[in-house]
């Protein structure tokens, strides 16, 4: 599901228009990203939360040059979502069978 679907549905279900409901979603993008890199988490109560989880330093290779390379200590955004969700995702979204091959 792209931006776009996200904005039809919207639309669809509401019946706000397109352009409207776009710059909603727009608006609520922003508002997470700008709290995100403010250092902030955001917390939608039965969705998930938006967390900015630090990374440690480590030691990485240049696998071409080979050479060892620093990688120092960073930020970066996560998604953790909501039990509920995450129990609703498991309880609905069913593992696809491996495909089995005939040799015949």
């Amino acid at each position: 599901m792209t931006k776009a679907d996200i904005v039809n549905e919207i639309s669809e279900k509401t019946g706000i228009e397109k352009i409207a409901v776009q710059a909603s979603v727009e608006a609520f993008m922003k508002s997470i990203r700008n709290a995100m890199i403010e250092g902030k988490n955001v917390y939608l109560r039965g969705f998930g939360t938006f967390v900015v989880k630090k990374r440690a330093e480590k030691i990485g290779r240049n696998i071409s040059k080979n050479t060892t390379v620093v990688i120092p200590a960073h930020f970066i955004p996560a998604f953790k979502p909501a039990k509920t969700f995450s129990e609703r995702v498991k309880k609905n979204v069913k593992v696809a069978e491996p495909e089995q091959k005939n040799e015949d």
